[in-house]
């Protein structure tokens, strides 16, 4: 038989009917002391409340367990002062923009919406999604479409690229000097004494053809026209390993490569190391970006240094112009990159030919 104050089938066991009920502002400014509207100016950081009130606000929303409906925040607003961000997450220096992003869209004013590019969903959903989202800006990083469908569209988005593969219309640009990245790169290797200078490509991937004939020239601008060789690859450790194997299996390896991002360089450091070349004794290798990947002390690799942080920085400048200044014209923004030289690269090597010369 029941118990008689039993009011339902949980009663009895400590288990709550209801949930407990949320912290309100209206909770805050009781506890405070103050309005309610007071406490709203508070976060939403407008003046009005001396720095006391707003100290005592915060500590009462964190002893409530306080946390904003940032849902129904949007919703009240007339603009939402979100930048939608569509990003890959392949490669460390584009998983390096985003982080750099956050700093950058505060300082501005604005918060991000993140989105990520998979091979599930293509680039229509993955835009509308961020529309849906209320994102006055799209943002995208390293991105290979051929084209943006929603860049041009009426009542669309502002468009910023982040090193794309082609500038779609309609868009602002902020892109790499790539050539005078690899000019860099050569020029550090020929002081070294390198001529026979290899270079792993990208493939189809943004910036690598930019690569490819910053390298060219460069090569041709030292008198190495007939040492130029280009190896295809792409952005991946894979690709770094197979150009390896590929280097060994000839008469003679180069005495320097220059691979198209850290990720192809960490992939041909690897493998040539368990053949037993000695890098940089037997072989200098430079990377591109600059990622975390090539300051791990343990691979200690020269990289072309891409800036992170500058790149997100003038990003979000250019969508804050477009939305904020009414800016319409396009910009292209090119920044320079920097040789940072670590110990994979150091003087050429010296082997004889049958003569008894010494070559390089």
């Amino acid at each position: 038989m029941g118990d008689p104050g039993s009011t339902g089938p949980s009663a009895g066991r400590g288990t709550p009917v209801g949930r407990p009920k949320r912290p309100t502002m209206s909770d805050i400014a009781a506890r405070v002391g103050v309005s309610q509207a007071l406490v709203s100016l508070v976060f939403r950081n407008q003046p009005g409340a001396s720095p006391d009130t707003r100290r005592r606000v915060f500590q009462a929303a964190e002893e409530l367990g306080y946390r904003p409906d940032t849902a129904a925040q949007l919703l009240r607003r007339t603009r939402s002062r979100q930048l939608g961000v569509l990003f890959t997450m392949r490669q460390p220096h584009d998983v390096g923009v985003v982080e750099a992003l956050y700093p950058a869209a505060r300082k501005h004013g604005y918060t991000l919406v993140l989105n990520a590019m998979v091979d599930t969903r293509d680039e229509r959903q993955a835009m509308d999604e961020l529309l849906g989202l209320r994102c006055e800006a799209i943002i995208t990083i390293g991105t290979t479409f051929e084209r943006h469908h929603l860049a041009t569209d009426v009542g669309r988005p502002s468009v910023v690229e982040i090193n794309p593969l082609i500038r779609a219309a309609g868009t602002d640009v902020v892109r790499t000097a790539e050539r005078n990245g690899m000019r860099q790169a050569v020029d550090h290797l020929v002081a070294q004494g390198h001529r026979a200078i290899a270079h792993i490509d990208g493939g189809a991937m943004p910036g690598a053809e930019e690569r490819r004939r910053g390298y060219r020239a460069a090569m041709r601008h030292h008198g190495l026209a007939g040492h130029i060789r280009i190896h295809p690859g792409d952005y991946t450790e894979e690709s770094g390993a197979r150009a390896a194997r590929d280097l060994l299996a000839r008469p003679e390896l180069p005495t320097a490569v220059i691979a198209g991002n850290d990720r192809c360089a960490h992939g041909l450091l690897g493998t040539f190391l368990r053949a037993g070349v000695h890098v940089p004794d037997d072989v200098s290798i430079v990377g591109y970006d600059d990622s975390r990947l090539a300051q791990l002390s343990f691979i200690d690799l020269t990289s072309v240094r891409q800036d992170a942080a500058e790149a997100a920085e003038v990003a979000v400048r250019a969508a804050a112009e477009r939305l904020d200044e009414g800016r319409t014209a396009d910009r292209d923004i090119v920044l320079d990159p920097t040789l940072v030289v670590r110990g994979s690269t150091g003087p050429a090597r010296t082997r004889s030919t049958p003569d008894g010369d010494l070559l390089r």
